[in-house]
């Protein structure tokens, strides 16, 4: 639903004429439905409910470790332990004209600007991530980086709510920022903050920031009580200010609305109060979800795509995670709300999958969900791990299958449907092409990413656009980058200048470290985050 940026419309025209030139070398389109192939006129019987992490599927173990260091390449900051060798410490004095330590934190994408929003959804959907494959992260090796990236992100939150109504939600002036190419360890220009306040609101920020540290609260629970305390207190003060303070953030800063236009808050305080009520247990935050907002704000039945401005889907399956496993304090009208947004779940769950009578027809013929032009693998993401989770949901909870529309899909049926999402972007995909930078032995040389793009040894200042413009692979890799993704014919066209294809955004990689992570191996989840 909520497109990525709305600069470079220079970029997106170029790009749709070579992608004509492009189309010829789309060689070996696929025929059959990827991720298809289930369904059953009758209801299936239950799937035996899967034991500890079994074996580790290589592919998806490898990538989910490459994945991850994309986080490393973005972080700002006094860098600890850097793996990334062109990288180094940068925006050491962001926050210093407010008296605060805003070092820390990820870049938004190819650029060094710093966005609340899109980060904090990162961190969301990290720290969910670890949450539902915490244990598979582990059997992979890889919990351990999913831990300090998302840390590097809370630390920064923590740092922007210096008090209970005050939120840093950028750092940067993007219009300065976008008009130098340079790297972060070198820029010089001025980096303003801009904040809300009552006065100021942005309830769709403030409360996509108290559901990233209400989650990540209980991803350190058990090995930091007192962070995890700091992170809860946090999320709970951010949530009232939220919901007493109304207003949409790109009203309140109407330039927001060139780079991250949010379309509502509604979402943001549903998506909210549902992590606060697995992080704390209070009925209050279910209450305010099911009974005293659902009808009004959960749009039920209705299914839209997950992203970092629309949250309804993601807040969908984590609510029919209560549904699935119970809640023993919950109302009558409680739990009929949460039916509500499990039944709206499961349109979302059928939308995706190609053989279901209700299948979306915004994808490819590759197979690849395709929404928008802008920033294409987003969604395929997001949906993809979306229905790893809630096939997982079913599994642990033997629930058999979901009903489309007369016909039944069981938990496998879902799965392969992310699996073939995940392969796409590893591979398998008519362009032979892995969309995963470091992944596999063919995948874009030309990332929009002006660190990887220029020497580190190299000083343009502020005017280093002939690294943009050149037509030589970029001397850095960014590890880990998911770029923009193919067109709606498959095609992908691997230029520096064509940000539409090549520029990475780092709120991509949270879901996509979901994803694989749950097809690193088959195991039931937990039935419950605390």
């Amino acid at each position: 639903m909520g497109s990525r940026r709305g600069g470079c419309c220079g970029w997106l025209i170029v790009a749709l004429v070579l992608a004509l030139v492009a189309t010829a070398a789309v060689v070996a389109i696929m025929k059959r439905k990827p991720g298809g192939g289930g369904g059953s006129s009758r209801r299936p019987k239950p799937l035996p409910v899967p034991g500890p992490p079994g074996a580790v599927d290589s592919k998806y173990g490898d990538s989910l470790g490459v994945a991850l260091q994309f986080f490393q390449v973005q972080k700002a900051g006094k860098l600890v332990d850097n793996q990334i060798p062109w990288r180094g410490d940068s925006a050491l004095n962001d926050g210093k004209e407010a008296k605060l330590d805003l070092s820390k934190g990820l870049y938004d994408a190819g650029d060094h600007m710093k966005f609340t929003f899109p980060m904090a959804f990162t961190a969301t959907v990290l720290a969910w991530s670890i949450l539902e494959y915490g244990d598979q992260m582990t059997a992979a090796k890889q919990l351990d980086p999913a831990l300090d990236g998302l840390r590097w992100i809370t630390d920064f939150l923590i740092a922007a709510h210096p008090s209970d109504n005050v939120l840093y939600i950028q750092v940067g002036d993007p219009d300065l920022d976008h008009n130098c190419w340079e790297r972060p360890e070198t820029m010089t220009e001025k980096r303003p903050l801009t904040q809300i306040n009552a006065k100021s609101p942005g309830s769709d920020i403030a409360a996509e920031a108290a559901a990233a540290m209400a989650a990540a609260s209980m991803v350190f629970k058990s090995t930091d009580t007192t962070y995890s305390d700091t992170l809860l207190q946090h999320a709970q003060k951010l949530f009232t200010f939220a919901d007493t303070y109304r207003g949409i953030s790109s009203d309140t800063y109407p330039k927001l609305q060139n780079y991250y236009n949010s379309t509502g808050y509604a979402d943001e305080l549903l998506w909210g109060a549902s992590w606060l009520y697995h992080a704390t247990g209070d009925q209050m935050y279910l209450s305010y979800a099911t009974v005293e907002n659902g009808k009004a704000y959960a749009d039920w039945g209705r299914p839209t795509w997950f992203s970092w401005d629309d949250k309804l889907p993601g807040t969908q399956v984590l609510l029919s995670r209560v549904n699935f496993f119970g809640s023993n304090k919950a109302s009558n009208a409680e739990n009929s709300g949460l039916k509500s947004y499990r039944d709206t779940a499961e349109a979302v769950i059928c939308g995706l999958l190609p053989d279901s009578p209700s299948a979306t027809g915004s994808r490819t013929s590759g197979g690849l969900v395709w929404i928008s032009g802008w920033n294409s693998l987003q969604h395929a993401t997001n949906a993809a791990f979306l229905a790893v989770v809630y096939s997982d949901y079913m599994l642990t909870s033997q629930t058999a299958a979901v009903e489309c529309s007369g016909k039944y899909f069981s938990p496998t049926d879902i799965r392969n449907f992310a699996i073939s999402q995940a392969n796409y972007i590893l591979g398998d995909n008519p362009m032979k092409l892995s969309y995963l930078v470091g992944y596999g032995s063919n995948y874009p040389q030309q990332v929009h990413h002006r660190g990887a793009s220029i020497p580190s040894d190299v000083k343009t200042g502020c005017k280093g656009f002939d690294y943009l413009h050149s037509t030589s692979p970029n001397p850095n890799i960014a590890m880990g980058a998911l770029v923009g993704g193919p067109f709606q014919n498959d095609s992908f066209v691997d230029l520096r200048d064509n940000a539409v294809q090549t520029e990475s955004s780092t709120y991509n990689s949270g879901t996509l470290v979901g994803l694989l992570a749950g097809l690193v191996t088959t195991s039931s989840i937990a039935k419950t985050f605390t």
